[in-house]
């Protein structure tokens, strides 16, 4: 099993969430997020004075698949939440050793 973890804008949320859908994923976790890349922030003007918002706001999606389905997953996610600018996000993988469905008790694969 593995978690992706996908840093996206939060405009995209829904085209991301319409292709993970369409790829058989059934859950998911996003959480709200600050942070910054390469491009280090952004300014911006207010009332005519310009200042730096060095951490941008971002969603991270997470979800654990079954190793057969990442690279469907890592397609889905790039494919909907790219625009070509810079900011555009990150995709983390790492693995997963066990899961555990709390309700049932299920385990693994099961509890996915």
């Amino acid at each position: 099993m593995k978690k992706i973890e996908a840093i996206i804008r939060p405009f995209k949320l829904e085209d991301v969430k319409v292709a993970l859908v369409n790829s058989g994923i059934v859950g998911m976790t996003v959480s709200e997020v600050r942070g910054f890349g390469k491009q280090k922030g952004q300014v911006e003007r207010y009332r005519g004075s310009e200042f730096t918002v060095e951490f941008l706001q971002k969603l991270k999606i997470e979800i654990v698949v079954a190793d057969e389905n990442v690279d469907a997953v890592l397609k889905a996610i790039s494919e909907a939440a790219k625009t070509g600018e810079i900011g555009d996000g990150k995709i983390f993988v790492s693995s997963v050793e066990s899961v555990v469905r709390i309700r049932t008790g299920e385990q693994d694969g099961s509890a996915l």
